[in-house]
């Protein structure tokens, strides 16, 4: 869990606690991350999570990464929030994604991706069989351990591992009333048990160092903003994997009480990573 201001992600290089609400009369039970939360809903999964910035994939095209006919592995793919761009630049895309609804959602909207219903931990690929393995916002699900050498063996000599993911709270930005709202609302939680690899960008960069298959080309990190009315409040809260059904009507409410609409500074931090 992030600073108690940042929902659902882990702010750049300073671990915190990770809190649930504390059941009780009249109040829902503790929620505990789990990556299932994402394929109950793939429609409102699809709807509130907003687009990776335009700023990312401008540097995954400087980077060479973007280039028609390149060979891509989408790992954890959801419904296609990286897919759908790569398919777009021209990439083919193998997308890897275990919940069987997301996975269905995707296939209804890249009918021309290659879609494997499995963990990373356990699908089969092919032997340098990719120019570029991505995880967008799904590493954190992932066990390193068994997935960097497989990921490792898919990519081609020259490969590069992109692993990226955005962070709902900007811990540099200026504190808003709607983050003070926010921060209310986390602070009323009991920490919980995470199964979630937590951490800053640093520490992630050294978990996929650590085994030696992979080193660090670059980090780049896009800070960017947008203007979120309380629907989309609502709808994007309640992707989040630790947020119950109480905390994400009362970050909406807080939103119309606000005015009706906040400004929000959110973060992608990009790793790249190139076999050893």
């Amino acid at each position: 869990m992030p600073d108690p201001a940042a929902p659902d992600d882990t702010a750049p290089d300073r671990p915190a606690p990770v809190r649930t609400e504390v059941p009780g009369p009249g109040r829902p039970g503790p929620r505990v991350p789990d990556p299932g939360h994402f394929d109950a809903d793939p429609s409102g999964y699809e709807a509130g999570r907003p687009p990776y910035p335009d700023a990312l994939w401008a540097r995954l095209r400087a980077l060479g990464v973007l280039r028609p006919g390149l060979r891509a592995l989408d790992l954890g793919a959801g419904t296609g929030q990286a897919t759908g761009p790569l398919l777009t630049a021209g990439l083919s895309v193998t997308a890897v994604e275990p919940g069987r609804r997301l996975a269905r959602r995707l296939a209804e909207r890249f009918p021309a991706v290659d879609l494997r219903v499995a963990r990373t931990e356990d699908v089969e690929l092919s032997p340098s069989g990719y120019d570029i393995a991505v995880a967008a916002t799904s590493i954190h699900w992932m066990d390193l351990d068994v997935v960097l050498p497989r990921v490792r063996e898919a990519l081609a000599a020259d490969g590069r591992f992109l692993v990226w993911r955005t962070e709902f709270g900007d811990p540099t930005a200026s504190l808003t009333p709607f983050r003070e709202r926010v921060g209310e609302i986390v602070g009323r939680r009991a920490p919980v048990v995470d199964v979630r690899r937590r951490g800053g960008t640093a520490e992630l960069a050294q978990a996929l160092t650590a085994g030696g298959l992979f080193a660090v080309e670059e980090i780049d990190v896009t800070r960017w903003s947008l203007d979120l009315d309380e629907a989309q409040v609502r709808a994007l809260f309640a992707t989040f994997s630790d947020w119950n059904e109480a905390e994400v009507a009362a970050a909406g409410d807080a939103v119309r009480d606000l005015g009706g609409t906040v400004r929000e500074h959110y973060v992608t931090p990009l790793i790249v990573l190139r076999g050893t």
